[in-house]
């Protein structure tokens, strides 16, 4: 109890600030000591507030696979850096690729993947530099993503690579039909058609 306590109160002043100056979430109520089955309640906060995961290293049972579940059942991009098959560490994330998790290597990568849907979401970095705005997609591009769909589940990296086109266009077309109530998002990062 006694090094709980010293965490708190080490932290009480940081979560004051955060609380002045921006936003406390949690479905705990004030004051609850933090224990090991709560953390994947704050994980589901987690994969809801955010555009998308990414899973660096994961071992076959962290609970940073659970966000990535959590992330794709709510329809968010999970994307997880790859790393050696001998590694037990990179487990997870080698596992996510496999079952669709979009690969990164880079940060353009996951700034390719959750582009802004709204550019009021776009910010200016101090040296000027504004992102280009998303991509539209043309009738023919919307046509050749429509034509890889099915009712069988497929991963959106194999839409990529399939129909040639852009992630953000891929992305677009996917948005589109999402909106019409014609796509349904499933599991590891798996699209089809209602």
């Amino acid at each position: 109890m006694g090094s709980t306590w010293s965490i708190r109160r080490k932290n009480a002043a940081l979560q004051e600030r955060i609380a002045q100056d921006g936003l406390l979430i949690a479905e705990q109520p004030p004051g609850t000591e933090p224990r090991a089955r709560h953390f994947p309640y704050r994980n589901r906060i987690i994969a809801g507030l955010s555009l998308g995961t990414v899973v660096v290293e994961a071992a076959p049972k962290s609970g940073s696979l659970i966000t990535a579940r959590l992330a794709a059942e709510l329809g968010r991009e999970v994307m997880a850096v790859p790393g050696s098959p001998l590694d037990p560490r990179a487990q997870g994330c080698n596992g996510l690729i496999r079952d669709g998790a979009t690969l990164v290597q880079s940060a353009a990568d996951v700034l390719e993947t959750v582009r802004p849907i709204d550019q009021r979401m776009v910010r200016t970095s101090r040296d000027g530099f504004r992102a280009p705005p998303p991509e539209d997609a043309s009738d023919a591009e919307r046509r050749d993503v429509r034509d890889l769909l099915g009712p069988v589940p497929v991963a959106i990296d194999e839409l990529i690579r399939q129909s040639g086109h852009s992630p953000a266009i891929v992305q677009t077309v996917l948005l589109e039909l999402e909106l019409a109530g014609r796509l349904e998002r499933h599991a590891g990062g798996r699209v089809a058609l209602v």
